[in-house]
């Protein structure tokens, strides 16, 4: 293939290859070409033009295929537009030879469609340089077209259409000529022939003016005929050429001097006339529709009026959103006329197919053009055209004159009208969601007034429809739920005597019950109550009256099925109600049942059998709504009402033949009911009725009823048969943009969906209007489904004999009824198949087999396509289920077999598709025999190209083969790429089924290779190629689905060898369709799938190349001819391909499209929003979130307030949310709008792991002037903004998105500095804009869940400290007031509109806001007017509010967190904010926020001291129920206020162990935090500090709880948090212990002091019980700590190697450090706590963690923050040394003894010689020891003499430190004088000798001291300088010299006789001093501060030494 990749054609190896190869070889050279001659010098084509044009024509005379002649064709025709254009005429000439040639052999037949082709693009290349030759051509083609076959009238049709293009207005003379041909080629039998005809029209009507003037009746009269037997195809390319004229004569595109006798310009009153009469009458002519007329019949297809639909749809389109809006009310008006005419509504399913061609008309115009102010006008205009028809209605009802009296056919008529009005309003009231208020409030529409007025009429259809529009506005406006519920129950109890009221308003309260599933904030308990008592009261009263009875009765059971969708909660708590219901509606027992029976009429059973058919109905509803409240006592009690309604059924036929037809809708709907109930339970429940039902299956599914109607196979069969095989059954069932209208041209003869079908369907889950099937229709397959579940639990004998019987029964007929019948049956087998397939159950004995066999090898055979599909599934489940390898065997053999003796085209197919179908379910093909017979079948099936649909289907097949085998197919590999490759290229275009299949053929295949297809190998290499190559046909396809195809194969291989997929070409592919759909989907091809595939593509390109893919879409805009549309040429040039999607996305209504273009956004947004694409992103968000046509003004907060603040102005100038004219978007809807909000949250997210100069001001202005990068910081203003401007926006969804958006941008940037205002915070400047932004939040009218989010972005404003001013603050401070206010006063429950569980978020989320503010000031440091003390003073005046309402929200808390056993504890009535039927959903809102209550509520405890106040709020009106915590115990005395502070310790504590017990998941770290802090808090206070003591129980269970959060959280805060409350346990503890002692010494005298320390832990025996003993639990977990940061000091561990990367030691971090330290100082407290015989028992474990942790770090470098753990290793040292606990009689030896062990363990760290590093902390520890442990422990030899040894050894140490520690006595003046200090740190050594000697001169006898003291004086005398060294010296010598000189006026007052003697007996000594305190009073006089840096130098070694000395 590479020599195919050059200018000219490599011939000679072109000739070198096969036939086929040959065709591949030309194929790439083509393609080759056409990418190479736009880039190409003209120079270089010019010189080879001749040589290539002779190249190019020897292709053409040689029979080139489909693909080639196009590809030869564009090459030739840009070969003559680039080179030398005149020898084209010559061209032209032998092309039209070639056509106007006589031979007829097949072989002339590819080159005459290939001269046709040429001509085509040559003429559009050239355009008028060959006008020369256009009438010779035209005369060619026109004597051609007399002649030819499908494909050449195919091929002139194109090639015309180029033509046309090309020539442009040059050929207005030949127009009316080609017009006359094409017009006829409109009605062509090839669909393709249709279909390119009609683009030749759309090209013509450009130039021809009188196609949509003087012949637009005849050419809508052709279109209509075009319609007619057509394919979906032809119905979107004719219905897009019929829209466009209509369009083009209403707006003419250019003035056109009428003609005598012509049209001028049209109106829309007569277009829309010409598409009505084709809707009417379709295009028979006068004499057809003048028959019908006189019969009474409709004789006007569904497919001519789905196509007049589609182009009414395109018609409007085009006009545009503009013309739609000025004209919406006259274009309403003859619609509405179209819906009510009697020609469209003669039958039910004229009627139903008419209201949905309709409803698809506005739907698409109304839903997809219009923006959201456009959409609320339309609204309106909906509205007055309801109540126009209504009040004509009414008025006709009302007039007593019998003439006038309105009739049935009226009537009927005006609810056809109202129906798609209603249905339409709820669409777009939906869609608008909380945008459409403004319509409720309008009082010249009266939107719900009008829309309840139609609950009265005298149709049912039309009150159903009204009912739906009224859930529509209760989901998009959820606050009017409860409003006009209310309102329908008034006027259902006010008229209840009337069968319409009655009937129209239960079905409205029904709708609206049902609409609370889709509204989270649900609806007040009190209106489920009030509904059941209104369903019973209708049911109680139904007997009352025989004129309403069936009205009441099924009205009472709706309202029931309707409550039972709010779901288990609101259920459970009527249940027993319910079951009673249920229990009084059937008869006790089967007896009563058979007395029924004898009685009653007709009426009687009508409305019994309703009544049986609801209670059913609600059954069903119990069971999908609230599965997990059927237990088996609820299923035990039901079972008698469903064996009396099982065994009804059989009685049913009796009824027939007692009341006739009369009955026979109701039972149908009643069996209907009572097999959707059973089907849903297990059959187990229902086994002794197995027979009675199983006999009525079969009957229905093989009984007459099904005989006389047509089934609809598309409602039974497409849930049964693969999803895989569906396209196989044509168009009609993939995913289209018309599929709502398309699915009707399957829709049974009965009727096609219609409300009236089944009123219960207002109860179904869904936001789309519900379109419930016939009753007949629905039947068949709910029985098809239920004998699948029920026929594996009947007896084998009998499972035979039915299979028999339905072999037996499709063997007696014939034709159209044999078929309806297969379909029932075969629908009914594979039921079975597939639910035992799912359930891995058996089918039974081998006597089964063979008659399913023949019932499935029958429907192979059929006609239908679907059947076919469907039996091949069933063989496959077949063998899936008997699981037997030789059946399996012999049914391929089988199919083999009859595949060798079937001729016709639907048994080859049926067989060929069950080849490839059979191992579906069995693993895949194993066997390579199998897996080469079958393939040398399909190959042969594949190549027939006499039969499409058998290369059709063998080619699926044979895709299913590939993915079934796996990597055994890779041998076929390379033959099955040819074969497809080969196909594609000699299949004709017009058979794009077969181009499909062969589309997922290549799919397979590049699947089966997968990553082998990265090869560099030839064979590799060819077989990438030929992939490239068939993409490339597939995607010149004119078919969409091909096109999808290629684009998902080009995807796949992108996926698994991304370097050979070109995105130059494809990104450019894929954007064009884009690009068109953006502008008109409706006029593109309305194939979604292409879309979805499109889309998709992308979305897996821009996970690897983002920025490719949209470079590559900008420079394809720049490129693009600019011709009808240009609007989105200009958007994307300036936002791009993001843009475009955006566009798109608004535009979209499909669920998974929509999902692919948001990720394929976010996937491009994380490649670049970071980088230099920044402003870009936040450009292009702000944008769309501005694309709004809504000029009103954003919600503003409109009360004023009272008091006049200073800086009110400035918030309500904020920035105002007004849409920004000049955008590049327009009308964006609110969905897509809070998408972007979505998108900027993602950006900041992205921001903060991506560069920290996103967050410094500083940083990213320096950077962006050096790197010209961009940052996030720079655009806070842009965030804001936009953060505003969605917190104020109408719709509610925005609303929370721009509250969150504002969240994060709090949380991120309150830290940010201003670095031009040092002092202040970046966002310091927005703050107005924030108070602005949260008002709106605060308004009584406010959503709960907006303010609930408003509060929490209020606690983080406050809390984040941004605010500088108290003044600013408390604006935003008083928001929270007055929600505070809110929530104490509650509502009333008459106004409320929301669940009592929303009332408690609202209030929870209040309470947490509070509690968040509250907690700010006492961790906040900066002490402020403005910081933590001024937001004190705020949070103070409502602190006593507070505090009750948190205790409340806390002690419901408590309660809500019981286990599921002690839910009968639980108040009856509820807690203080939840109510007892609201408990479930008010959990939620309870842990999301009880953490910082708890925490606020410690701390407020924490400033009280918990002492109770007696003053208490007067206006506090909650909490005010019997949970409360008051001051009134449960048995009506008084709580002391000992009491109630124990209940509220109890209480906190006992949330928080529950909590940390488990702690679910990390994101609670938060949570935990909190908890911590709060029990922080509580023992810093003295009261529950004793409390704690007090009780060790608690203490111990609390030690167990930290232990289990150290253990299983790795985080720092949490583990040093837990340490601290450990410290404070032990304290307490001690305290406790401390203060027993001292009362026995008070109590018990000085006396008996030695008995006194019995108290602690271990008593007289000295043992600790784990589990309960305090100082256990503490050992435990300070062990935890040590041994996971040290774990050397496990005796396990103490072997191994050290732990850390390569085999470096383990080392400590920071917090490490502080985590040991912590431990280390619990540890020295335990044996304070324990008894003197416990201490015994614990001071071995204390001694040896001790001394371990010191001998661990003593041989690692020293550093800050190893210094830290040492100093508190020996502070804790020192704490045990000097223990009371030593000096007690009863240890004292024991201790000693201890002491004495751990010291001889001190000194043995000597051994290890030079492994000691830190030598000076040891000498500090053995210091610590002798000074602190006492004579009796170190005076024992050989201590005593170790410790001389170890000090004598460190004195000839060289560091200084280390000298300092020994006995510096010992050193002569003169080794000192010699060592004068020159640094600090030899400083800091003498200074510390220096102080150990006078340390021992303390510490000596009397008569020792004047010889010490002797020693010391003349030492610090020769430290002394003279004034004349003192100027010279360094700094350590005047620091040791002034250091000495204080020592020296010290000491010498003290010891005055040595001091004398010393002086007078050495004169120099005498002479240095005097000289020293000379020259130091000089110098102080000089310069008073000149002592200074010694003192600061001094000041810097304090610590040092402070922290040595202290242990001395």
């Amino acid at each position: 293939m590479e020599r195919a990749h050059s200018l000219l054609l490599d011939e000679e190896a072109c000739n070198q290859v096969g036939k086929h190869q040959k065709a591949e070889f030309i194929l790439e050279w083509l393609n080759h070409l056409k990418r190479l001659l736009p880039v190409t010098d003209r120079v270089d084509i010019r010189q080879n033009q001749q040589c290539l044009v002779d190249q190019l024509w020897e292709i053409l005379i040689n029979s080139p295929s489909g693909p080639t002649r196009w590809l030869l064709a564009h090459c030739l025709a840009v070969l003559y537009r680039l080179g030398d254009p005149i020898p084209s005429n010559l061209m032209v000439e032998r092309c039209n030879d070639i056509i106007c040639s006589k031979d007829d052999s097949p072989s002339a037949l590819p080159t005459r469609l290939a001269a046709i082709a040429c001509l085509g693009t040559l003429y559009e290349q050239l355009g008028r340089m060959l006008i020369g030759c256009f009438k010779d051509t035209l005369a060619c083609l026109l004597k051609a077209m007399k002649s030819a076959e499908s494909q050449g009238r195919y091929e002139i049709m194109l090639s015309m259409e180029r033509i046309l293009r090309g020539l442009g207005v040059s050929a207005v003379s030949c127009h009316r000529d080609i017009y006359k041909v094409v017009r006829a080629c409109l009605t062509d039998r090839s669909m393709a022939v249709r279909c390119a005809a009609a683009k030749v029209l759309l090209e013509l009507q450009r130039e021809a003016a009188f196609l949509w003037t003087s012949e637009l009746e005849n050419v809508a009269t052709v279109c209509f005929r075009a319609f007619e037997g057509s394919n979906y195809n032809v119905r979107v390319s004719v219905s897009k050429l019929l829209g466009i004229l209509l369009a083009a004569a209403v707006e003419p595109r250019q003035f056109t001097a009428p003609r005598q006798g012509a049209r001028s310009q049209g109106s829309l009153e007569e277009v829309m006339e010409l598409l009505s009469g084709g809707f009417l009458r379709g295009g028979g002519g006068f004499l057809r529709a003048s028959g019908d007329m006189l019969k009474g019949t409709s004789s006007v297809s569904k497919d001519v009026r789905i196509g007049v639909t589609q182009a009414y749809v395109v018609f409007v389109s085009t006009l545009g959103s503009s013309w739609l809006e000025a004209n919406f009310p006259a274009f309403l008006s003859l619609l509405m006329e179209l819906a009510s005419h009697v020609r469209a509504t003669q039958t039910p399913a004229d009627a139903a197919v008419t209201r949905r061609c309709v409803s698809f008309i506005l739907r698409s115009t109304l839903g997809s053009l219009l923006g959201e102010k456009a959409q609320i006008n339309a609204v309106k205009q909906l509205c007055l055209a309801v109540a126009t028809q209504k009040r004509a209605v009414d008025a006709a009802l009302t007039d007593g004159n019998v003439e006038t009296k309105v009739s049935s056919a009226d009537v009927s008529a005006s609810q056809h009208m109202l129906v798609c009005c209603l249905l339409e309003m709820g669409a777009l009231v939906q869609g608008l969601g909380s945008s459409a208020a403004p319509l409720l409030t309008d009082t010249t529409t009266a939107l719900l007034d009008t829309v309840i007025s139609v609950l009265l009429h005298p149709a049912t259809l039309a009150r159903l429809a009204a009912a739906w529009c009224l859930r529509c506005v209760a989901m998009a406006m959820p606050s009017q739920c409860s409003l006009l519920l209310d309102c329908c129950v008034e006027r259902l109890v006010a008229l209840k005597s009337s069968p319409d009221a009655v009937a129209g308003y239960g079905a409205a309260i029904a709708a609206l019950v049902a609409a609370v599933q889709h509204c989270p904030l649900g609806i007040p308990h009190t209106k489920d109550k009030m509904v059941l008592d209104l369903a019973e009261d209708l049911l109680r009263s139904a007997s009352q009256n025989s004129q309403i009875s069936l009205q009441r009765t099924q009205a009472g059971w709706l309202l029931i099925s309707s409550l039972i969708t709010l779901g288990p909660a609101v259920v459970e708590h009527h249940l027993p109600r319910l079951l009673l219901l249920w229990r009084c509606v059937f008869p006790a027992s089967l007896r009563e049942q058979e007395m029924e029976l004898r009685r009653g009429d007709y009426f009687t059973w009508q409305v019994t059998l309703e009544g049986r058919s609801g209670a059913l109905s609600a059954m069903k509803n119990l069971l999908q709504h609230c599965r997990e409240l059927v237990t088996d006592e609820v299923i035990s009690r039901l079972l008698t009402p469903l064996t009396c309604a099982v065994a009804l059924l059989t009685k049913l036929p009796a009824l027939f033949r007692s009341y006739g037809n009369s009955v026979k809708s109701w039972s149908i709907v009643y069996r209907l009911r009572v097999y959707e109930l059973l089907a849903l339970l297990h059959p187990q429940t229902y086994q002794e009725s197995f027979g009675l039902v199983m006999n009525q299956l079969v009957s229905d599914v093989s009984g007459q009823d099904n005989l006389n109607q047509t089934c609809s196979e598309l409602s039974l069969l497409p849930p049964l048969c693969h999803c895989d095989d569906l396209p196989l059954a044509g168009p009609a069932l993939h995913d289209t943009d018309h599929r709502y209208i398309e699915e009707q041209l399957h829709s049974s003869s009965v009727g096609g969906g219609s409300l009236d079908n089944d009123p219960f369907s207002l109860c179904e889950r869904g936001y789309e209007a519900p379109a419930p099937l016939p009753s007949p229709v629905a039947l068949a397959t709910t029985s098809i489904h239920l004998f699948g579940a029920v026929f594996p639990h009947i007896i084998s004998a009998q499972r035979v004999k039915i299979l028999e019987q339905f072999v037996e029964t499709v063997n007696q007929l014939k034709g159209q009824r044999q078929q309806t019948i297969q379909t029932h049956l075969c629908a009914a087998l594979c039921s079975l198949l597939k639910h035992q397939g799912s359930n891995r159950g058996s089918l039974g004995p081998e006597e089964i087999r063979p008659p399913a066999l023949s019932l499935l090898l029958g429907a192979l055979e059929s006609t239908s396509p679907l059947l076919r599909c469907l039996a091949a599934e069933g063989l496959a489940r077949l063998v899936q289920v008997v699981g037997d390898p030789g059946f399996t065997v012999s049914i391929s053999l089988l199919c083999f077999d009859r595949l060798k003796t079937a001729r016709d085209a639907a048994s080859r197919s049926g067989y060929a598709l069950a080849l490839g179908a059979l191992y579906r379910y069995t693993g895949g093909i194993s066997s390579p025999q199998y897996l080469s017979t079958c393939l040398g079948v399909l190959f042969t099936l594949s190549q027939d190209s006499t039969s499409p649909e058998v290369q059709t289907w063998s080619l699926h097949s044979l895709s299913l083969v590939v993915d079934l085998s796996g990597g055994l197919y890779r041998t076929h590999a390379e033959p099955s790429f040819t074969l497809v490759l080969r196909l594609l290229i000699s299949t004709p275009p017009t058979h794009p089924e077969v181009h499909y299949s062969l589309g997922r053929c290549l799919h397979c295949l590049i699947t089966c290779l997968g990553p082998d297809l990265q090869g560099n190998g030839a064979a590799v290499s060819g077989l990438r190629s030929s992939c490239l190559v068939a993409c490339g046909v597939m995607q010149d396809s004119p078919d969409c689905l091909v096109q999808a195809r290629a684009i998902s194969c080009l995807q796949q291989l992108h996926m698994f060898s991304p370097p050979h997929v070109n995105l130059t070409s494809l990104v450019p592919a894929l954007c064009e369709i884009l690009l068109d759909y953006s502008v008109l989907a409706n006029l593109c091809s309305s194939f979604l799938c292409l879309r979805r595939a499109v889309v998709a593509c992308l979305r897996q390109l821009v996970q690897r190349e983002a920025l490719e893919v949209s470079e590559h879409a900008i420079a394809l805009v720049k490129e693009l001819p600019r011709r009808d549309n240009t609007q989105l040429d200009v958007t994307i040039k300036e936002v791009g391909l993001e843009g475009a999607l955006f566009i798109l996305l608004d535009q979209e209504s499909d669920f998974s499209l929509r999902k692919d273009i948001q990720e394929t956004l976010v996937h491009m947004m994380a490649a670049s929003a970071t980088s230099s694409k920044l402003a870009h992103w936040l450009k292009l968000c702000k944008d769309v979130l501005s694309a709004t046509t809504d000029g009103r003004a954003p919600l503003e907060s409109k009360q004023e307030d009272e008091d006049a603040d200073p800086g009110k102005d400035d918030d309500s100038s904020a920035f105002r949310a007004r849409s920004e004219s000049g955008g590049p978007f327009t009308a964006l809807r609110s969905a897509t709008r809070c998408f972007a909000m979505e998108c900027v949250c993602r950006i900041i997210a992205q921001c903060e792991t991506a560069d920290t100069a996103h967050f410094d001001m500083p940083l990213a202005q320096e950077r962006r002037l050096h790197d010209s990068t961009d940052f996030l910081v720079l655009h806070l203003g842009d965030l804001v903004r936009m953060a505003f401007m969605a917190s104020t926006d109408h719709s509610d969804e925005l609303r929370l998105a721009g509250l969150q958006t504002l969240l994060v941008i709090i949380r991120q940037f309150s830290a940010i500095p201003e670095p031009e205002f040092p002092g202040h915070v970046i966002l310091e400047q927005y703050q107005a804009n924030v108070g602005a932004a949260l008002r709106p939040a605060f308004t009584a009218d406010a959503p709960p869940d907006i303010t609930a989010k408003a509060c929490q972005v209020c606690s983080a404003w406050i809390a984040s400290g941004v605010v500088s001013d108290l003044r600013d603050l408390r604006r935003v401070h008083q928001l929270l007031v007055s929600s505070l206010a809110k929530v104490q006063s509650g509502r009333e429950a008459s106004t409320q509109l929301y669940n009592e569980a929303a009332a408690a978020m609202e209030t929870l989320a209040v309470l947490k806001a509070w509690a968040e503010v509250s907690i700010y000031p006492f961790y906040d440091s900066s002490g402020s007017e403005s910081g933590g003390a001024g937001l004190l003073k705020l949070v103070q005046s409502e602190l006593s509010t507070l505090s009750r309402l948190w205790l409340a929200a806390l002690q419901d808390y408590a309660l809500l967190t019981l286990p599921q056993e002690y839910s009968s504890q639980l108040p009856a009535t509820g807690g203080s904010f939840y109510t007892a039927e609201t408990v479930s959903q008010a959990r939620r809102h309870y842990t999301s926020s009880w953490a910082p209550i708890l925490h606020a509520t410690s701390l407020w405890l924490h400033s009280t001291g918990f002492v109770m106040s007696d003053e208490a709020p007067a206006n506090l009106s909650r909490p005010a129920t019997p949970t409360s915590m008051g001051n009134r115990s449960s048995v009506g005395g008084a709580k002391s206020p000992e009491d109630i502070n124990t209940d509220r310790l109890h209480l906190i504590l006992g949330i928080s162990v529950e909590f940390l017990c488990s702690p679910h998941s990390e994101d609670q770290m938060e949570t935990i935090t909190s908890c911590l802090r709060a029990l922080q808090v509580l023992l810093e206070v003295s009261w529950p500090r004793a409390k704690i003591g007090n009780d060790q129980a608690l203490s111990v269970e609390l030690l167990s709880v930290l232990h289990r959060l150290m253990v299983t959280r790795e985080s720092v805060s949490v583990q040093l948090a837990v340490l601290d409350l450990l410290q404070r346990i032990v304290a307490a503890a001690h305290e406790h212990i401390r203060e027993k002692r001292h009362s026995a010494e008070v109590d018990d005298g000085a006396a008996e002091k030695e008995t006194l320390p019995e108290f602690g832990e271990g008593r007289d025996t000295g043992g600790l019980v784990p589990g309960h003993s305090l100082v256990f639990g503490a050992l435990e977990l300070c062990l935890c700590v040590l041994v996971r940061k040290i774990p050397q000091l496990s005796p396990k561990l103490a072997g191994t190697s050290p732990i850390g990367p390569g085999g470096s030691a383990w080392t400590l971090t920071d917090s490490d450090c502080r985590l040991v330290a912590s431990a280390l100082c619990v540890l020295s407290e335990l044996p304070s706590i324990c008894s003197p015989e416990g201490s015994v028992s614990i001071l071995p474990t204390v001694l040896y963690l001790l001394l371990g942790v010191l001998r661990e770090l003593v041989h690692k470098p020293s550093g800050a923050c190893l210094s830290v753990v040492i100093q508190a290793a020996i502070q804790a040292l020192k704490s045990v040394l000097t223990s009371p606990m030593s000096r007690q009689e009863k240890c004292r030896g024991s201790w000693n003894l201890l002491l004495q062990s751990a010291l001889n363990t001190l000194l043995t760290f000597w051994d290890s010689g030079t492994c000691v590093v830190d030598k000076v902390s040891l000498l500090t520890a053995l210091t610590v020891f002798l000074l602190s442990a006492g004579p009796d422990v170190c005076t024992i030899e050989p201590l005593h003499k170790l410790c001389l040894q170890c000090f004598t050894t460190s004195i000839d140490s060289k560091d200084p430190l280390v000298i300092s520690d020994t006995y510096i006595c010992l050193l002569p003046p003169q080794k000192v004088e010699r060592s004068r200090p020159q640094t600090p740190q030899e400083l800091l050594g003498v200074l510390e000798g220096i102080r150990a000697m006078e340390a021992l001169i303390q510490a000596a006898d009397e008569s020792q001291c004047p010889q010490l003291v002797a020693v010391l004086l003349p030492l610090l005398i020769s430290f002394l300088l003279d004034e004349n060294a003192l100027s010279s010296a360094p700094l350590p010598s005047r620091s040791l010299h002034d250091s000495a000189l204080k020592d020296l006026m010290r000491f010498g007052p003290q010891h005055p006789a040595v001091f004398r003697s010393l002086i007078t007996t050495s004169p120099h000594l005498k002479s240095r001093l005097q000289a020293a305190i000379k020259g130091n009073q000089e110098s102080l006089n000089i310069k008073a501060s000149s002592a200074n840096p010694a003192a600061h130098s001094t000041g810097k070694s304090s610590p040092s030494i402070t922290l040595k000395t202290k242990f001395l």
